[in-house]
């Protein structure tokens, strides 16, 4: 049957890539596990080349390292890294917010005060995981409406090493992004003030670089 045919290999690739960069995030596989390429495929019920092809993207990504003949493990979380991942991601935030703002529809600042409904009912359970959903979804209205490739790529890139930080933070009762920030940030785009809702991205991501400050690198 023409549905059932084979999945092309870049699709296999992305699904092995995916699987096991969130499982570094979320801290299943955690800081200095060394992982297996041959064990992950039996687990994720794929062959070795997918696998190996996603060890090789999350070595680019820094969220593994690897020495030829020897070892891959998942590297420890150090707050150097994270606060300059913050500075990029901050940046292209800005960038696609700016270029956001113009092109926003009711649909799109809905979707946004959904999220921020969502965000802050998590936040308030404890909830980790659906608040950082919840974050990336108001974000995403923005990205997706800029249509800046390169800024979303850079985006997609650097997120995954703020985020392990993020999840820490959150399991030791702490919060990085306030709710209040992303009132205000619907506020401007609703008015179609550019400026106003890229100095409020401005402030949620300096904000994140305040908290690779404060943090300790974990070995």
């Amino acid at each position: 049957m023409e549905t059932l045919r084979p999945l092309p290999r870049a699709l296999l690739r992305d699904r092995a890539y995916t699987a096991i960069r969130d499982a570094i995030v979320v801290g299943d596989i955690e800081p200095g596990a060394v992982v297996r390429d041959v064990d992950l495929a039996e687990r994720l019920g794929l062959s070795r080349a997918p696998v190996r092809e996603a060890f090789s993207r999350l070595v680019d990504e820094g969220l593994l390292e690897s020495k030829p003949q020897s070892y891959t493990r998942v590297t420890p979380v150090v707050a150097a890294e994270v606060r300059d991942a913050a500075a990029v991601v901050g940046a292209m935030h800005e960038l696609v917010t700016r270029a956001a703002v113009p092109r926003l529809r009711a649909a799109d600042l809905d979707e946004m005060r959904v999220s921020n409904v969502r965000f802050a009912a998590a936040v308030r359970a404890g909830d980790v995981d659906e608040a950082l959903r919840a974050d990336d979804e108001l974000h995403d209205v923005l990205v997706r409406a800029a249509g800046n490739r390169a800024a979303a790529a850079t985006v997609a890139r650097y997120t995954p090493l703020i985020r392990r930080l993020e999840r820490r933070r959150f399991g030791e009762g702490g919060s990085c992004r306030s709710a209040g920030l992303h009132e205000r940030l619907i506020e401007a785009c609703a008015a179609g003030d550019a400026e106003a809702a890229a100095r409020v991205t401005a402030d949620i991501w300096h904000t994140l670089a305040d908290l690779a400050d404060d943090a300790t690198t974990t070995d």
